[in-house]
């Protein structure tokens, strides 16, 4: 975290995003090209994307639904009426020399959505009541528009220094929603924890599925600082080129310095577009800033208004899931899960029905939470797997934890299993009785295990007697290498003491 200096405290950043997010559908927004990344180069096209004379866009219903979802899952109000306009701007990846968007009439505006404060370190600030502390985004507006193509600089991953560029009009026509947030964020923090609740977001409604990597989620900054308690915003300075949370919040962290930095040198601030650059970690001049009129918005004369109704609108609500927020505060409110473990297992949707499967399959919460969030969690990292993917189905969990509760076997016997679980499946009873693994609870068992100990190793046993307490956990492994680990750890540490202590 960058630190704060005399400087910095004099000023508040004023920060926005605007983000483009890649709606899934199998075809473009207005033709039947596909969208399926990785294609070769200008092979999903078609006469339509490509703007050749003659050709009339139609506009894809899918993209409509999927817009009005997104807009009502950021509480936005959901227009009646709206309709799309023509952006005109002159560049090598805009076949038509104009962008089919929308301007005064959007599907979606006024709604918000809300974070998660977080620490340095990601992990959520936490009230004294122990609930995660959040604060509400407001977003301005959600619209529907159509991608460009792609540049490909050769010689340079940028325009400067390649020696020419090559056109890419794959991506030309594919569906995007453009979410334009309210100015509420004060730190590349909070605009790198909006970024990923929206992916969030999106991911959970099965929209988009929000990979920075392939440009599905593009996130650009305007960004801003003036003095503490000024009403009046400052210049405004547009960054793009982050493809990462990590880098949302490093680029803004250091425009913020560089603006008060030259303000305090008594430099004037221009409104103007800057790139990241992820080597040098900084941002630099790409082109002065255009204004709304430099693009000469119309209405698209060959697409029709957009009218939903609302028997259509009550349709697209019913089949919204349980958002991500809603789902941290009842997994604190009504399970007893930190705000931590909350947070962890609402990430990802996949996880999160998982995770409510072993709950609902009789296991206890915390210890579902602790077993997804380790064990099953570090499985999946290595072997590259989604949750879906493991032959360990939620009953199975269950199970196996309703056994540890009923002292059936220990942690260390669960632990023994899991592999077997998780690659196989199946029942860990069945798993635990067939390897002979049942959990050892009997007494006289257990001291005769521990009596055979004790006379093992005669030295340590004087040492433990003459002070040295802490030798209690070599005799406890000693006893549970004796059993196979099948010894009840509670009760073994019970009977050891006793012994032990014995005159």
């Amino acid at each position: 975290m960058t630190t704060a200096t005399p400087a910095k405290t004099k000023y508040e950043a004023i920060i926005g995003l605007e983000t483009h997010c890649q709606l899934s559908t199998e075809t473009k927004i207005f033709s039947s090209s596909s969208t399926k990344f990785g294609a070769d180069p200008n092979t999903n096209i078609d006469p339509v994307c490509m703007g050749l004379p003659g050709t009339l866009p139609v506009l894809n219903e899918k993209v409509l639904e999927y817009a009005v979802k997104a807009g009502l899952a950021l509480n936005c109000t959901i227009a009646p009426y709206s309709k799309f306009d023509r952006k005109q701007y002159f560049y090598p990846d805009l076949p038509k020399n104009y962008q089919i968007s929308q301007y005064d009439l959007p599907i979606a505006e006024h709604g918000w959505l809300e974070i998660e404060l977080t620490d340095d370190k990601g992990k959520p600030i936490v009230g004294e009541d122990g609930k995660a502390l959040t604060k509400r985004i407001g977003i301005t507006r959600l619209h529907m528009e159509e991608d460009a193509g792609k540049l490909v600089h050769a010689g340079s991953d940028r325009l400067s220094g390649s020696t020419h560029s090559l056109v890419d009009y794959n991506r030309a026509g594919v569906p995007l929603v453009e979410i334009v947030s309210e100015p509420d964020m004060r730190s590349g923090q909070e605009a790198a924890e909006y970024a990923q609740e929206l992916r969030r977001i999106m991911r959970y409604l099965g929209v988009s599925d929000g990979n920075m990597q392939e440009g599905s989620l593009r996130c650009d900054v305007n960004i801003s600082v003036r003095p503490v308690g000024s009403e009046k915003f400052g210049t405004k300075v547009e960054i793009k080129n982050m493809n990462s949370f990590s880098a949302i919040q490093k680029a803004i962290d250091y425009e913020i310095d560089r603006q008060i930095t030259a303000i305090e040198a008594g430099e004037k601030i221009v409104q103007e577009t800057r790139l990241w650059d992820e080597g040098s970690q900084r941002t630099f001049t790409m082109r002065v800033k255009e204004g709304s009129s430099d693009y000469r918005y119309f209405p698209e004369p060959d697409l029709g208004p957009i009218e939903v109704s609302k028997e259509q609108l009550a349709q697209w609500k019913s089949e919204l899931p349980e958002l991500p927020a809603a789902k941290r505060h009842r997994y604190e409110n009504e399970l007893g899960l930190s705000a931590y473990d909350a947070r962890v297992l609402t990430d990802d949707r996949s996880v999160s029905e998982y995770f409510e499967a072993v709950v609902a399959a009789g296991a206890n919460p915390k210890l579902a939470a602790n077993w997804i969030m380790g064990d099953i969690s570090a499985h999946l990292n290595n072997e590259k797997l989604s949750i879906t993917d493991i032959p360990l189905k939620p009953d199975g969990l269950a199970e196996m934890i309703q056994l540890i509760e009923a002292n059936t076997i220990s942690n260390k016997i669960a632990k023994d299993i899991l592999p077997d679980l998780l690659s196989q499946g199946g029942s860990p009873k069945a798993i635990v009785e067939k390897k002979g693994l049942l959990q050892v609870s009997d007494p006289t068992v257990i001291e005769a295990a521990i009596d055979k100990v004790m006379a093992a190793f005669p030295d340590e046993l004087e040492k433990y007697r003459g002070g040295k307490t802490k030798l209690l956990g070599f005799f406890v492994g000693q006893v549970m290498k004796e059993t196979g680990g099948k010894a009840d750890p509670k009760l073994t540490n019970q009977l050891l003491q006793q012994k032990l202590n014995a005159e």
